[in-house]
């Protein structure tokens, strides 16, 4: 039997990618109940491909090291692939595999761009810039009301008209 594809959901962070993965399900049951990869291997291996314009690096969990390998016990777990270059493209791909089961379909490929730092300080910059002009708009509208010129409370006596 194929192990596989695990299903992953990616995310940017600054220099680095989150990465969700969620074991493929088993057709496997016992006692009428459907058992989990974890439940029939006790442990899996599971390999982090990822690709750039300028090749194909093996990632791992662990603070951007580069390793062939790495270990689950869990159906659902959450990784960080650190030390990577902001404001870049970046494409991977997981693969889970089993001591005893080398066979498997790796997940599809998903890509996603890492932030830079001047895209993080162009959005507080925004709102910051959002929130100066709302207040400055607000304060103009009272100045305007106080001095009779928008939503007066009292009609103007005739003869001023």
């Amino acid at each position: 039997a194929f192990l596989g594809p695990p299903e992953v959901n990616i995310s940017s962070c600054l220099n680095c990618i989150n990465v969700t993965i969620k074991l493929p399900t088993s057709h496997f049951r016992q006692n009428g109940k459907l058992l989990s990869l974890i439940d029939i291997y006790e442990d899996l291996d599971y390999v982090i491909t990822l690709k750039t314009l300028d090749g194909e690096h093996k990632a791992s969990n662990f603070f951007g090291l580069f390793t062939p390998r790495e270990k689950t016990t869990a159906e659902v777990f959450s990784t960080v692939i650190e030390e990577l270059y902001p404001n870049r493209n970046y494409c991977l791909s997981v693969m889970v595999t089993a001591p005893l089961n080398k066979r498997f379909i790796p997940s599809a490929w998903k890509c996603i761009a890492t932030d830079s730092v001047a895209q993080q300080d162009y959005h507080i910059a925004a709102i910051a810039g959002a929130v100066c002009f709302s207040l400055m708009l607000a304060g103009t509208l009272k100045c305007m009301h106080a001095a009779g010129f928008i939503l007066q409370n009292k009609l103007l006596p005739p003869t001023l008209v």
